[in-house]
Protein backbone atom coordinates (compact mmCIF):
# COMPACT_ATOMS: atom_id res chain seq x y z
CA UNK A 1 0.00 0.00 0.00
CA UNK A 2 1.06 3.62 -0.53
CA UNK A 3 2.81 5.45 2.29
CA UNK A 4 2.64 9.22 2.65
CA UNK A 5 6.00 10.73 3.54
CA UNK A 6 5.33 13.61 5.93
CA UNK A 7 7.28 16.79 6.63
CA UNK A 8 9.32 15.79 9.70
CA UNK A 9 9.84 17.75 12.93
CA UNK A 10 13.63 17.86 13.03
CA UNK A 11 13.80 19.83 16.28
CA UNK A 12 11.51 20.06 19.32
CA UNK A 13 10.48 23.65 18.42
CA UNK A 14 9.96 23.14 14.68
CA UNK A 15 6.44 23.75 13.36
CA UNK A 16 7.33 24.39 9.72
CA UNK A 17 10.37 24.39 7.48
CA UNK A 18 11.71 24.88 3.98
CA UNK A 19 12.14 21.90 1.68
CA UNK A 20 15.54 23.00 0.44
CA UNK A 21 16.49 20.20 -1.95
CA UNK A 22 15.29 16.77 -3.04
CA UNK A 23 18.10 14.20 -3.26
CA UNK A 24 15.82 11.61 -4.89
CA UNK A 25 13.45 11.76 -7.84
CA UNK A 26 10.24 10.00 -8.80
CA UNK A 27 10.93 6.36 -9.64
CA UNK A 28 13.99 6.08 -7.36
CA UNK A 29 14.18 3.15 -4.95
CA UNK A 30 15.00 4.02 -1.35
CA UNK A 31 15.61 1.99 1.78
CA UNK A 32 15.58 2.89 5.47
CA UNK A 33 18.44 5.26 6.27
CA UNK A 34 18.82 6.71 2.77
CA UNK A 35 18.99 10.52 2.70
CA UNK A 36 16.03 11.78 0.65
CA UNK A 37 16.04 15.55 1.11
CA UNK A 38 17.66 18.57 2.75
CA UNK A 39 15.28 20.48 5.00
CA UNK A 40 15.96 23.94 6.42
CA UNK A 41 14.75 24.42 10.00
CA UNK A 42 14.81 27.65 11.97
CA UNK A 43 18.49 27.11 12.81
CA UNK A 44 20.17 24.75 10.36
CA UNK A 45 19.91 22.69 7.19
CA UNK A 46 19.43 19.02 8.04
CA UNK A 47 19.24 15.77 6.09
CA UNK A 48 15.94 13.86 6.07
CA UNK A 49 16.31 10.07 6.02
CA UNK A 50 13.89 7.48 4.74
CA UNK A 51 12.31 5.24 7.38
CA UNK A 52 10.60 2.84 4.97
CA UNK A 53 11.66 0.92 1.89
CA UNK A 54 10.01 1.42 -1.48
CA UNK A 55 9.87 3.48 -4.66
CA UNK A 56 9.22 7.22 -4.82
CA UNK A 57 5.81 7.23 -6.53
CA UNK A 58 5.26 10.99 -6.49
CA UNK A 59 6.89 14.13 -5.10
CA UNK A 60 4.12 16.38 -3.76
CA UNK A 61 6.10 19.40 -2.53
CA UNK A 62 8.76 20.81 -4.91
CA UNK A 63 12.19 21.76 -3.60
CA UNK A 64 12.51 25.39 -2.55
CA UNK A 65 9.02 25.43 -0.99
CA UNK A 66 8.92 27.51 2.20
CA UNK A 67 6.54 27.36 5.16
CA UNK A 68 5.83 23.64 4.80
CA UNK A 69 4.02 22.64 8.00
CA UNK A 70 5.17 19.66 10.02
CA UNK A 71 3.18 16.50 9.17
CA UNK A 72 2.22 17.83 5.72
CA UNK A 73 2.55 15.09 3.03
CA UNK A 74 5.58 15.87 0.85
CA UNK A 75 5.86 12.65 -1.18
CA UNK A 76 4.25 9.24 -1.75
CA UNK A 77 6.14 5.96 -1.39
CA UNK A 78 4.95 2.64 -2.83
CA UNK A 79 6.21 -0.85 -2.17
CA UNK A 80 8.78 -2.31 -4.55
CA UNK A 81 6.42 -5.17 -5.40
CA UNK A 82 3.55 -2.84 -6.29
CA UNK A 83 2.86 -1.67 -9.84
CA UNK A 84 3.47 2.01 -10.68
CA UNK A 85 0.32 4.05 -10.27
CA UNK A 86 -1.56 1.23 -8.54
CA UNK A 87 -1.53 3.03 -5.21
CA UNK A 88 -2.21 6.50 -6.64
CA UNK A 89 -6.04 6.51 -6.39
CA UNK A 90 -5.99 5.67 -2.67
CA UNK A 91 -3.57 8.49 -1.90
CA UNK A 92 -4.80 11.06 -4.42
CA UNK A 93 -7.61 12.56 -2.39
CA UNK A 94 -5.65 13.67 0.68
CA UNK A 95 -2.44 14.31 -1.21
CA UNK A 96 -3.80 16.49 -4.02
CA UNK A 97 -4.64 19.41 -1.75
CA UNK A 98 -1.80 18.94 0.71
CA UNK A 99 1.05 20.60 -1.22
CA UNK A 100 -0.88 23.84 -1.62
CA UNK A 101 -1.58 24.14 2.09
CA UNK A 102 1.84 25.44 3.22
CA UNK A 103 1.86 28.21 0.59
CA UNK A 104 -1.77 29.28 0.54
CA UNK A 105 -2.09 29.23 4.32
CA UNK A 106 1.35 30.62 5.11
CA UNK A 107 0.05 33.43 7.41
CA UNK A 108 -1.45 30.77 9.75
CA UNK A 109 1.17 28.05 10.30
CA UNK A 110 -0.07 27.53 13.84
CA UNK A 111 -3.36 26.02 12.82
CA UNK A 112 -1.67 23.55 10.49
CA UNK A 113 0.93 22.55 13.04
CA UNK A 114 -1.70 21.92 15.71
CA UNK A 115 -4.13 20.03 13.46
CA UNK A 116 -2.76 16.50 14.06
CA UNK A 117 -3.23 16.82 17.84
CA UNK A 118 -6.96 15.97 18.17
CA UNK A 119 -6.78 12.69 16.24
CA UNK A 120 -7.95 9.65 18.23
CA UNK A 121 -5.44 7.45 19.97
CA UNK A 122 -3.94 5.05 17.43
CA UNK A 123 -4.04 1.30 17.77
CA UNK A 124 -0.73 0.02 19.15
CA UNK A 125 1.36 -1.59 16.42
CA UNK A 126 4.76 -3.17 17.00
CA UNK A 127 7.33 -0.96 15.23
CA UNK A 128 9.50 -3.77 13.87
CA UNK A 129 10.26 -5.19 10.46
CA UNK A 130 11.03 -8.77 9.63
CA UNK A 131 14.63 -8.41 10.75
CA UNK A 132 13.55 -6.84 14.07
CA UNK A 133 14.86 -3.38 13.21
CA UNK A 134 12.98 -0.63 15.03
CA UNK A 135 11.46 1.88 12.59
CA UNK A 136 11.29 5.39 14.03
CA UNK A 137 11.56 8.96 12.78
CA UNK A 138 14.91 10.75 13.36
CA UNK A 139 13.29 13.08 15.91
CA UNK A 140 11.69 10.17 17.78
CA UNK A 141 15.06 8.43 17.97
CA UNK A 142 16.75 11.58 19.27
CA UNK A 143 14.12 12.21 21.97
CA UNK A 144 14.25 8.55 23.03
CA UNK A 145 18.04 8.64 23.27
CA UNK A 146 17.98 11.83 25.36
CA UNK A 147 15.52 10.19 27.77
CA UNK A 148 17.15 6.73 27.83
CA UNK A 149 14.02 5.17 26.39
CA UNK A 150 14.14 1.74 24.73
CA UNK A 151 12.26 2.11 21.45
CA UNK A 152 11.64 -1.63 21.30
CA UNK A 153 9.08 -1.18 24.07
CA UNK A 154 7.22 1.63 22.27
CA UNK A 155 4.21 1.01 20.03
CA UNK A 156 4.32 2.99 16.78
CA UNK A 157 1.30 4.84 15.36
CA UNK A 158 2.87 5.87 12.03
CA UNK A 159 2.77 4.06 8.68
CA UNK A 160 3.73 0.37 9.04
CA UNK A 161 4.08 0.85 12.78
CA UNK A 162 6.70 3.61 12.53
CA UNK A 163 7.40 5.30 15.86
CA UNK A 164 6.90 9.07 15.71
CA UNK A 165 7.49 11.90 18.16
CA UNK A 166 4.06 11.66 19.81
CA UNK A 167 4.57 7.95 20.52
CA UNK A 168 7.84 8.64 22.35
CA UNK A 169 6.35 11.54 24.30
CA UNK A 170 3.41 9.36 25.29
CA UNK A 171 5.76 6.65 26.50
CA UNK A 172 7.76 9.19 28.54
CA UNK A 173 5.00 11.30 29.98
CA UNK A 174 1.92 9.12 29.52
CA UNK A 175 0.09 11.71 27.41
CA UNK A 176 1.61 12.18 23.97
CA UNK A 177 -1.48 13.89 22.51
CA UNK A 178 -1.05 16.84 24.87
CA UNK A 179 2.17 18.03 23.25
CA UNK A 180 0.64 19.85 20.30
CA UNK A 181 -1.54 22.18 22.36
CA UNK A 182 1.32 24.05 24.13
CA UNK A 183 3.09 24.46 20.78
CA UNK A 184 0.01 26.02 19.22
CA UNK A 185 -0.61 28.22 22.25
CA UNK A 186 2.99 29.43 22.35
CA UNK A 187 3.00 30.16 18.62
CA UNK A 188 -0.30 32.02 18.85
CA UNK A 189 1.02 34.04 21.77
CA UNK A 190 4.16 35.00 19.88
CA UNK A 191 2.15 35.92 16.77
CA UNK A 192 -0.17 38.29 18.61
CA UNK A 193 2.33 41.14 19.28
CA UNK A 194 3.45 41.08 15.63
CA UNK A 195 -0.13 41.62 14.44
CA UNK A 196 -0.69 44.70 16.64
CA UNK A 197 2.76 46.28 16.23
CA UNK A 198 3.22 49.23 13.83
CA UNK A 199 4.38 48.04 10.42
CA UNK A 200 7.70 49.44 9.22
CA UNK A 201 6.79 48.47 5.66
CA UNK A 202 3.43 50.28 5.81
CA UNK A 203 5.11 53.43 7.10
CA UNK A 204 7.83 53.29 4.43
CA UNK A 205 5.22 52.82 1.69
CA UNK A 206 3.19 55.72 3.04
CA UNK A 207 6.20 58.07 3.13
CA UNK A 208 7.54 56.72 -0.17
CA UNK A 209 10.84 55.73 1.42
CA UNK A 210 12.95 53.54 -0.90
CA UNK A 211 13.90 50.15 0.55
CA UNK A 212 14.78 46.58 -0.35
CA UNK A 213 12.53 43.91 1.17
CA UNK A 214 14.22 40.63 2.08
CA UNK A 215 11.88 37.82 3.22
CA UNK A 216 12.40 36.63 6.80
CA UNK A 217 14.30 33.39 7.16
CA UNK A 218 13.20 30.80 9.69
CA UNK A 219 16.24 31.69 11.83
CA UNK A 220 15.46 35.43 11.78
CA UNK A 221 11.84 34.75 12.81
CA UNK A 222 13.04 32.60 15.71
CA UNK A 223 15.57 35.23 16.83
CA UNK A 224 12.91 37.95 16.78
CA UNK A 225 10.43 35.83 18.73
CA UNK A 226 12.85 34.57 21.37
CA UNK A 227 14.52 37.92 22.05
CA UNK A 228 11.16 39.66 22.31
CA UNK A 229 9.96 37.04 24.78
CA UNK A 230 13.21 37.36 26.73
CA UNK A 231 12.98 41.12 27.21
CA UNK A 232 9.26 40.94 27.99
CA UNK A 233 9.27 38.02 30.42
CA UNK A 234 12.78 37.87 31.95
CA UNK A 235 13.70 40.50 34.59
CA UNK A 236 17.22 41.51 33.46
CA UNK A 237 19.83 43.24 35.56
CA UNK A 238 23.44 43.95 34.64
CA UNK A 239 26.83 43.79 36.35
CA UNK A 240 30.01 45.16 34.74
CA UNK A 241 33.65 44.46 35.58
CA UNK A 242 37.05 45.36 34.09
CA UNK A 243 39.67 42.67 33.63
CA UNK A 244 43.39 43.01 32.83
CA UNK A 245 44.50 40.76 30.00
CA UNK A 246 48.21 41.59 29.57
CA UNK A 247 49.32 38.33 31.20
CA UNK A 248 46.65 36.44 29.26
CA UNK A 249 47.91 37.83 25.94
CA UNK A 250 51.49 36.93 26.87
CA UNK A 251 50.50 33.36 27.85
CA UNK A 252 48.42 33.01 24.69
CA UNK A 253 51.42 33.92 22.54
CA UNK A 254 53.66 31.40 24.30
CA UNK A 255 51.05 28.64 23.97
CA UNK A 256 50.39 29.35 20.30
CA UNK A 257 54.13 29.14 19.59
CA UNK A 258 53.96 25.55 20.83
CA UNK A 259 50.65 24.31 19.39
CA UNK A 260 48.78 24.26 16.09
CA UNK A 261 45.42 24.88 17.77
CA UNK A 262 45.88 28.68 17.75
CA UNK A 263 44.07 29.55 20.96
CA UNK A 264 42.05 32.78 20.87
CA UNK A 265 41.18 35.23 23.63
CA UNK A 266 37.61 33.93 23.36
CA UNK A 267 38.83 30.40 24.14
CA UNK A 268 40.37 31.75 27.37
CA UNK A 269 37.05 33.44 28.15
CA UNK A 270 35.14 30.17 27.64
CA UNK A 271 37.56 28.34 29.92
CA UNK A 272 37.38 31.09 32.57
CA UNK A 273 33.56 31.14 32.50
CA UNK A 274 33.40 27.35 32.90
CA UNK A 275 35.80 27.36 35.85
CA UNK A 276 33.99 30.30 37.46
CA UNK A 277 30.69 28.41 37.19
CA UNK A 278 32.33 25.42 38.85
CA UNK A 279 33.53 27.74 41.63
CA UNK A 280 30.14 29.50 41.94
CA UNK A 281 27.63 26.76 40.92
CA UNK A 282 24.60 28.79 41.95
CA UNK A 283 25.27 31.03 38.93
CA UNK A 284 24.86 28.02 36.62
CA UNK A 285 21.09 28.06 37.01
CA UNK A 286 17.71 28.42 35.34
CA UNK A 287 14.35 29.45 36.72
CA UNK A 288 11.36 27.17 36.15
CA UNK A 289 7.84 27.39 37.55
CA UNK A 290 8.39 23.98 39.12
CA UNK A 291 11.56 25.08 40.94
CA UNK A 292 15.15 26.26 40.61
CA UNK A 293 17.40 24.24 38.30
CA UNK A 294 21.14 24.03 39.08
CA UNK A 295 23.18 22.35 36.35
CA UNK A 296 25.93 19.84 37.05
CA UNK A 297 28.01 20.81 34.02
CA UNK A 298 29.00 24.10 32.40
CA UNK A 299 27.65 23.78 28.86
CA UNK A 300 28.76 27.07 27.34
CA UNK A 301 26.77 28.52 24.43
CA UNK A 302 28.92 30.84 22.30
CA UNK A 303 27.24 33.36 19.98
CA UNK A 304 28.35 32.98 16.34
CA UNK A 305 27.25 35.39 13.61
CA UNK A 306 26.11 33.70 10.39
CA UNK A 307 24.67 35.15 7.16
CA UNK A 308 21.20 34.01 8.27
CA UNK A 309 21.47 35.34 11.84
CA UNK A 310 22.87 34.55 15.27
CA UNK A 311 23.29 30.97 16.51
CA UNK A 312 24.89 29.64 19.70
CA UNK A 313 26.82 26.37 19.34
CA UNK A 314 27.70 24.73 22.65
CA UNK A 315 30.96 23.61 24.21
CA UNK A 316 29.61 20.74 26.33
CA UNK A 317 31.09 20.15 29.83
CA UNK A 318 33.61 22.93 29.26
CA UNK A 319 34.79 22.78 32.87
CA UNK A 320 36.61 19.53 32.08
CA UNK A 321 38.26 20.66 28.82
CA UNK A 322 41.61 22.34 28.30
CA UNK A 323 42.30 25.39 26.16
CA UNK A 324 43.51 23.37 23.17
CA UNK A 325 40.41 21.16 23.12
CA UNK A 326 38.12 24.16 23.52
CA UNK A 327 39.89 25.97 20.66
CA UNK A 328 39.63 22.95 18.36
CA UNK A 329 35.94 22.32 19.11
CA UNK A 330 35.03 26.00 18.81
CA UNK A 331 36.62 26.35 15.38
CA UNK A 332 34.75 23.27 14.11
CA UNK A 333 31.42 24.42 15.57
CA UNK A 334 31.83 27.95 14.18
CA UNK A 335 32.55 26.69 10.65
CA UNK A 336 29.57 24.33 10.65
CA UNK A 337 27.35 27.02 12.19
CA UNK A 338 28.10 29.38 9.30
CA UNK A 339 27.44 26.56 6.83
CA UNK A 340 24.12 25.70 8.52
CA UNK A 341 25.30 22.15 9.33
CA UNK A 342 24.91 22.05 13.12
CA UNK A 343 22.83 19.30 14.69
CA UNK A 344 20.05 20.42 17.07
CA UNK A 345 21.87 19.01 20.10
CA UNK A 346 24.90 21.15 19.19
CA UNK A 347 23.04 24.45 19.64
CA UNK A 348 20.19 23.59 22.03
CA UNK A 349 20.50 23.05 25.77
CA UNK A 350 23.39 25.24 26.94
CA UNK A 351 23.46 26.47 30.53
CA UNK A 352 25.30 29.81 30.09
CA UNK A 353 25.99 32.06 27.08
CA UNK A 354 28.92 34.21 25.91
CA UNK A 355 28.65 36.98 23.33
CA UNK A 356 31.97 38.53 22.29
CA UNK A 357 32.03 41.66 20.10
CA UNK A 358 35.56 42.69 21.02
CA UNK A 359 36.87 41.81 17.56
CA UNK A 360 34.60 44.52 16.13
CA UNK A 361 36.05 47.22 18.39
CA UNK A 362 33.04 47.29 20.73
CA UNK A 363 34.16 48.49 24.16
CA UNK A 364 31.09 47.46 26.20
CA UNK A 365 27.54 46.24 25.63
CA UNK A 366 24.68 44.47 27.39
CA UNK A 367 23.47 41.21 25.84
CA UNK A 368 19.93 39.82 25.93
CA UNK A 369 19.53 36.62 27.96
CA UNK A 370 18.91 33.42 25.99
CA UNK A 371 16.05 31.67 27.86
CA UNK A 372 15.85 29.39 29.73
CA UNK A 373 19.46 30.19 30.68
CA UNK A 374 19.98 32.48 33.65
CA UNK A 375 23.01 34.48 32.46
CA UNK A 376 24.90 35.74 29.42
CA UNK A 377 28.32 37.41 29.48
CA UNK A 378 28.97 40.26 27.02
CA UNK A 379 32.70 40.64 26.25
CA UNK A 380 34.18 43.87 24.89
CA UNK A 381 37.52 44.58 23.23
CA UNK A 382 40.85 44.76 25.02
CA UNK A 383 42.32 48.27 24.92
CA UNK A 384 45.21 50.12 26.49
CA UNK A 385 44.06 52.29 29.40
CA UNK A 386 45.79 54.18 32.17
CA UNK A 387 45.35 52.48 35.54
CA UNK A 388 46.66 53.22 39.01
CA UNK A 389 48.90 50.58 40.64
CA UNK A 390 50.72 51.20 43.90
CA UNK A 391 50.09 54.92 43.57
CA UNK A 392 51.53 55.03 40.05
CA UNK A 393 49.70 55.57 36.75
CA UNK A 394 50.71 52.74 34.41
CA UNK A 395 49.34 51.35 31.12
CA UNK A 396 47.33 48.12 31.10
CA UNK A 397 45.22 46.24 28.56
CA UNK A 398 41.67 46.30 29.92
CA UNK A 399 38.75 44.18 28.74
CA UNK A 400 35.28 45.18 29.98
CA UNK A 401 32.73 42.40 30.53
CA UNK A 402 29.05 42.81 31.41
CA UNK A 403 26.93 40.02 32.89
CA UNK A 404 23.21 40.06 32.06
CA UNK A 405 21.32 38.17 34.77
CA UNK A 406 17.83 36.72 35.13
CA UNK A 407 16.94 37.99 38.61
CA UNK A 408 14.51 35.09 39.11
CA UNK A 409 17.38 32.61 38.88
CA UNK A 410 20.46 34.47 40.11
CA UNK A 411 20.66 37.14 42.80
CA UNK A 412 22.93 40.16 42.60
CA UNK A 413 25.41 38.82 45.14
CA UNK A 414 25.73 35.52 43.27
CA UNK A 415 26.28 37.36 39.99
CA UNK A 416 28.97 39.48 41.64
CA UNK A 417 30.69 36.39 43.07
CA UNK A 418 30.72 34.81 39.61
CA UNK A 419 32.29 37.92 38.06
CA UNK A 420 34.87 38.04 40.84
CA UNK A 421 35.84 34.43 40.14
CA UNK A 422 35.88 35.06 36.38
CA UNK A 423 38.11 38.12 36.79
CA UNK A 424 40.52 36.10 38.92
CA UNK A 425 41.02 33.55 36.14
CA UNK A 426 41.38 36.21 33.42
CA UNK A 427 43.78 38.42 35.40
CA UNK A 428 45.91 35.41 36.39
CA UNK A 429 45.49 32.98 33.46
CA UNK A 430 48.02 30.46 34.78
CA UNK A 431 45.37 29.43 37.31
CA UNK A 432 43.29 28.12 34.41
CA UNK A 433 46.01 25.59 33.64
CA UNK A 434 46.16 24.11 37.14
Amino acid sequence: MAIQILMPALSPTMTEGKLGKWLVKEGDTVKAGDVMAEIETDKATMEFEAVDEGVIEKILVPEGSEGVAVNTPIAVLRGEDEKPGAAAPAASAPVASAPAAPVAAAPAPVARAAAPAPKPAPVATPAKTEDSRVIASPLAKRIAQQNNLDLKAVAGSGPRGRIVKSDVEAAIAGGGAKAAAPVAAAAAKSAAPAASAPGARQLADLLKMPYKLEPLSGMRKTIARRLTESKQTVPHFYLTIDTEIDELLSLRKRLNDKTDAKISVNDFVIRAVALALKKVPTANASYDDSGMMYYEHADISVAVATPAGLITPIIKQAEGKGLTQIATEMKDLAVRARDGKLKPEEYQGGTFSISNLGMFGVKQFEAVINPPQGCILAVGMGEQRAVVKNGQIVPATIMTCTLSVDHRAVDGAVGAQFLQAFKGFIDDPLTMLL
